[in-house]
Order: C-alpha cells, then sequence, then structure tokens
C-alpha cells in the first residue's frame, strides 16, 4: 500500500467518527504528514464546530510548513457557520494537498481545488475515491438527487410477518435488539412510518437511551389524516415535533394542528409525486438521514420507486402464520427472480436469538 492510500484511509476511518452528529455537513477526516511523520489528525465532530482540516491543523502545533494534507473531501471555499477552509489550508504552508472526492455542493464542487491550485500547492485528487463517496452517500443523495437516504427498518417474524393476521406485534424483537434500533435511531435526523402503523401500534418514535441524545423529527405519512389525537406522537407533538404529510380533502388538519403538529399539504394522489413533496421538504431542512420504520404498504411504495438506500432486518426465531399477516414489503414488487434487489455485504450477527442483518440496496 503506497503512503497516499495509506494515510487517506486513516483520514476516512477518522470521518467516520462524525456520524450522526454533523448532518446535515458531511464526514470528513483530516491527517497532515511531514517527512513521513503524522504531525496532526482531526475530523468534523460537529454540525457548526470546526471542519475536520482545522481540527487536524490545530493538533500539528505548527508542525505543517511543507507537510502534506490528507482530507477526505475537497476543502470548503465559502463562509457558511465557519470561515473557508481553504484559508486555513494555505495559511499552514502545506506543500501538497492529497483529497479523496470532490465536494459536488453548489457553493464547492472544484472551487476549492482551483484556488490551491492557483496559489501553488500539489493537489492531487481521487485517492480512495470509491470509499469516500460510499462513507458519504447519505449527504451525496441529498446533494445530488434532492432526497433523503432512506433507510428501511423492519422487525419480523422468521415466516416473514411483521404483525399477525389480528395487527398484534408488540414485541416480535427482543430487549437487545430494541436497544440497537433506538440506537440506530439516534444517528437519524427523522423517522418516518405510515398511517396504518400510527393507528395499529401508537408508536412513539423516540430515541430512548440512558445518555442524552438528539430526538429526530418524527413524520407520519397519512393521506387521509387519520393519526390518532390521542395517541402517543400527537400527544407529544409539542415536545418532540411530528409532521404529518396529508393529501388533498383531508379532514381532520385543524386538530391536528391546534394539538401541536405541523402539517405539510401534499394534494396529489400519486405516490411518487406525494413523495417527491416531502424530500423537496426535508431537504430544505437539512435532513440528510430518513429512518422508515413501516408499514408494509410504505416500504412497498418507496421499494417499487426504487427508493430505499439501505435496510435493517431483524428476525426473530417465531412463527404467527396466517394469510392476511403483514409481510414487510407490499406494493406492485417485481416480477422474476433475476430482477431482485440484492444487499452489498450484509453484516450479519445473532442479538439474544435474533437474527440482525443490514446492508445497502442494489437495484438490477
Amino acid at each position: 500500500m503506497d503512503s497516499d492510500t495509506l494515510f487517506m484511509r486513516r483520514a476516512l476511518e477518522l470521518a467516520k467518527r462524525g456520524e450522526g452528529l454533523v448532518e446535515p455537513n458531511p464526514m470528513v477526516g483530516c491527517v497532515i504528514v511531514r517527512n513521513g511523520t503524522v504531525s496532526g489528525e482531526g475530523f468534523h465532530a460537529k454540525f457548526g464546530g470546526p471542519h475536520a482540516e482545522v481540527e487536524a491543523i490545530r493538533a500539528a502545533d505548527g508542525d505543517t510548513i511543507g507537510a502534506t494534507c490528507y482530507v477526505t473531501l475537497e476543502p470548503c471555499s465559502h463562509h457558511g457557520k465557519t470561515p473557508p477552509c481553504t484559508k486555513a489550508v494555505l495559511a499552514a504552508g502545506f506543500k501538497r494537498l492529497v483529497v479523496a472526492m470532490r465536494d459536488p455542493h453548489p457553493q464547492v464542487n472544484g472551487r476549492g481545488l482551483q484556488i490551491l491550485r492557483e496559489a501553488g500547492l500539489e493537489v492531487i485528487e481521487g485517492v480512495l475515491e470509491d470509499e469516500a463517496r460510499s462513507l458519504n452517500a447519505p449527504y451525496l443523495t441529498r446533494i445530488e438527487k434532492n432526497r433523503p437516504w432512506i433507510i428501511a427498518k423492519w422487525a419480523m417474524t422468521l415466516d416473514g410477518r411483521l404483525a399477525s393476521r389480528t395487527g398484534s406485534s408488540q414485541w416480535i424483537s427482543n430487549a437487545a435488539s430494541r436497544e440497537i434500533v433506538h440506537r440506530l435511531r439516534s444517528r437519524m435526523d427523522a423517522i418516518l412510518i405510515g398511517s396504518q402503523t400510527a393507528l395499529r401500534d401508537d408508536p412513539l418514535l423516540t430515541v430512548r437511551l440512558s445518555e442524552g441524545t438528539r430526538q429526530p423529527q418524527r413524520i407520519v405519512f397519512d393521506s387521509k389524516a387519520q393519526t390518532p389525537l390521542d395517541g402517543q406522537l400527537v400527544r407529544t407533538a409539542k415536545e418532540v415535533p411530528v409532521l404529518i404529510v396529508v393529501g388533498p380533502d383531508t379532514p381532520r388538519v385543524t386538530e391536528l394542528e391546534k394539538a401541536g403538529c405541523e402539517i405539510l399539504h401534499a394534494d396529489v394522489r400519486d405516490y411518487r409525486e406525494r413523495f417527491e413533496r416531502l424530500f423537496e421538504h426535508l431537504v430544505q431542512r437539512g435532513i440528510t438521514n430518513l429512518l422508515v420504520e413501516g408499514g408494509g404498504g410504505l416500504f412497498g411504495a418507496l421499494f417499487d420507486l426504487r427508493l430505499i438506500d439501505e435496510v435493517h432486518a431483524f428476525i426473530a426465531p417465531k412463527l404467527i402464520g396466517g394469510d392476511t399477516a403483514v409481510a414487510p414489503i407490499g406494493g406492485i414488487g417485481l416480477a422474476a427472480m433475476p430482477s431482485a434487489a440484492k444487499i452489498d455485504a450484509p453484516e450479519i450477527c445473532i442479538v439474544d436469538g435474533d437474527v440482525y442483518m443490514h446492508g445497502r440496496v442494489r437495484y438490477p
């Protein structure tokens, strides 16, 4: 492994530490190397906080003149929450800048690298670019596709049921699996469910961990505005925000608003257009990671439109049967097995008897 690859891999490891803390910003790591020795490391640790380059320069404590700066994403060249990183890079006196990938953000997109090249730095691009793009896939999806990264999570029995024929579903997975779900929620920007899940399960959708954490925005995709006024979501709407996406000609909107819910009108009957309206709204708010927790109809609509990016599934060693019991993914579905979507490099582990599998979805 050459030295540029070695140090960039370390920068990517550092960047990963910002997951769930920096959104809507990307995860970025930086390593400063002088005479073959690391003199400083840093990563973007919190939205609004110092960027990776600034942290690494600070850690190097002046040992930057003539050094090489390895950074996983192009340094920003505009004023945002913090000053442009290009100024910090130039002031540090680096000789080389090695970058994994360009930042596609409209305010950057090559401008930072151009500034640094024009100032006399040797700039190398594309070192471990595929790995960098994979790390920041949620950020890239928001910038390039104008929608959040969509993660589907469900718990099901061994025979593939989300609930029994009567709608009973608590609890399919065990306590250890549910702890993992709360950790997953804790790094999300928003959680989405369908109206039937709101009616059947009366979920709270908050993060319940012993340590303090942020609470994601809660969203109900509810075309008929059926979300119960006496349910946990509406009762707690003034404490943790609830957004309800309604269709045309929906009653009870005023009552839900009085209870503290925010209403988003998506006055179209087509699923694709309704999702586009929601995603546009979420992107404007900087929502990067969207966790979808059901039900089967909502999963099916997203899957048919090839919008599910990642899956986290908990499979309990239980059987309930029933022709009318709810399956994880409804919708139209695919016609033939060769066209099945696949989970790339799935990670699988046993959690107190439950099987936990997660990975990214690859469509044919």
